[in-house]
């Protein structure tokens, strides 16, 4: 075991005022297994890029770790996979073979072209490179991207078996709950480091926000009693100092006699009143300084246009194939209106084609019956968004969206407003995914299919789009590998299997 020490660390990108770290100190070791969790933005990937040395920074980090990343950069991904590989690191075969057998892969994927393998078969292969050495401690940057749920328990039980320690990015806080063992937490410019997984945090930080928010309103109260009271002295003294002449248009109001008592006793009360308007604004801006901002998640807006018929989709015995090769097994099911329905099964099995063939995209070969009640539109989130292009305002015209609700939703969903004047290929995937996300809530619709909507998102906006779909209970077919998020909003869950 090792320390791995941040002492007053600053960093903040070149040209930008606003400071991603501030003042950084923490301790951490190394056998550690950390769930790195924060908002979109705040700086995840930045904090890895600092412990690798990527980013000139104030402060000193210090370690006697090899920190590895993931996921490494392939350059030529038409060479067989072992040779693409040794590219990014050297190592012994027999070290990178045992390191596959544990995660339950194939060695004989080595022999073949990287460009061939499925998206999960790369992200093991990855993986394992970052643990061929006991020595290492791996920086894990978002490893359960479109990996689907057998997946995940794959990876999971592989990483809890590790006894190296490493830091781990991850949106999937199932995944994250069964192989951490400490929580790092970014919280505007801080890191904030909890014992134990992530329910655990969790629960921690449940009953700290609500002594928090408790606080805050006590704090409110009283800031809002000390501002009554300065405000009540001060139109005192100033109507003690009118008692000396009088209204003059009121009857009966004229000066009372002795003007001089009345102008000092009033004088005597201003002077207190603008002591007691110090100490007040002095107290009061104490108490601000106490107060909470505590993290929160503002709910989405949903242009949700709801159909007339009671049955929005229904699909009878749906075959779809690709050159002859059927995708799954004939597939039926009725979406109703106002409900959402999960669909969900291993990679590869057709849970896209199948979205598809609903929104009449399907470029293979169908059999079967898909009738849709046509009335309105249906908002389509795709898992590759590169074709959105140009601002935000060229985007919203194309589009035809609600202009006002969709920077709203994007304002809402963590998005700065500086970005807002970026190309949107020039956003980051994040940012870019966040553009698909509120494009879809800005449109009108009474369909929504919804293919992988919590890729790139954090943990806050999960929360957002689960709350949003449980309020405005709009129709819905969605597609998402993690579970726990279609327990929470799916009305039913459909999954899709081979022979």
């Amino acid at each position: 075991m090792s320390q791995i020490g941040i002492n007053q660390l600053n960093f903040a990108y070149p040209g930008q005022e606003k400071q991603l770290f501030k003042d950084v100190t923490l301790n951490l070791d190394s056998d550690w297994k950390l769930g790195l969790f924060g908002r979109n933005g705040r700086g995840k990937t930045t904090l890895l890029k600092l412990l690798l040395g990527k980013y000139e920074y104030n402060g000193t980090i210090s370690h006697q770790v090899n920190f590895t990343y993931f996921p490494c950069e392939i350059n030529d991904p038409d060479q067989l996979a072992y040779y693409a590989l040794s590219e990014e690191n050297d190592f012994e075969t027999w070290r990178l073979e045992r390191e596959l057998n544990l995660m339950g892969v194939e060695p004989e994927l080595l022999w073949r072209p990287f460009a061939s393998l499925s998206g999960g078969e790369q992200t093991k292969l990855k993986l394992a490179l970052v643990f061929i050495d006991e020595q290492n401690f791996p920086l894990i940057d978002e490893p359960t991207n479109h990996l689907d749920m057998a997946s995940r328990q794959q990876i999971a039980a592989y990483l809890k078996k590790k006894k190296q320690g490493f830091i781990i990015v991850s949106h999937d806080r199932d995944f994250v709950d069964q192989v951490s063992d400490h929580i790092l937490l970014i919280e505007k410019a801080q890191l904030s480091l909890y014992s134990g997984n992530y329910s655990t945090y969790r629960q921690e930080k449940e009953l700290s926000d609500n002594y928090e928010l408790q606080e805050n309103a006590k704090l409110k109260k009283d800031i809002h009693r000390l501002k009554q009271t300065m405000t009540e002295k001060k139109k005192w003294s100033l109507a003690r100092e009118g008692d000396k002449y009088g209204d003059p248009h009121k009857k009966g109001s004229g000066s009372i006699g002795d003007t001089g008592a009345i102008g000092a006793r009033a004088a005597r009360v201003m002077k207190k009143s603008k002591s007691l308007e110090r100490r007040m604004g002095n107290e009061i801006a104490d108490k601000q300084k106490l107060l909470k901002n505590i993290e929160q998640i503002d709910p989405l807006e949903l242009n949700f246009q709801p159909s007339h018929h009671q049955t929005v989709v229904r699909v009878e015995d749906l075959k779809l194939s690709y050159d002859d090769q059927q995708l799954f097994l004939p597939v039926n099911l009725e979406l109703k209106r106002g409900q959402c329905v999960g669909l969900v099964g291993p990679n590869g099995i057709g849970k896209t084609s199948l979205a598809q063939a609903l929104n009449g995209t399907f470029a293979g070969q169908m059999t079967g019956r898909v009738q849709l009640s046509r009335q309105g539109q249906i908002s389509y989130i795709e898992q590759d968004f590169d074709k959105n292009t140009g601002t935000l305002s060229e985007f919203a015209e194309k589009q035809q969206l609600d202009y006002e609700m969709f920077l709203n939703n994007l304002h809402k969903l963590g998005l700065e407003r500086a970005v807002f004047k970026q190309r949107i290929e020039d956003m980051s995937m994040g940012q870019q995914k966040r553009v698909e996300v509120a494009k879809s809530l800005s449109q009108p619709a009474e369909l929504y299919i919804w293919d992988e909507p919590l890729n790139y998102l954090d943990i806050y906006n999960q929360d957002q789009l689960s709350q949003l779909l449980l309020e405005f209970k709009p129709t819905i077919l969605l597609i998402e590998h993690d579970r726990q998020f279609i327990d929470r909003v799916a009305d039913q869950i459909i999954t899709l299997t081979r022979e």
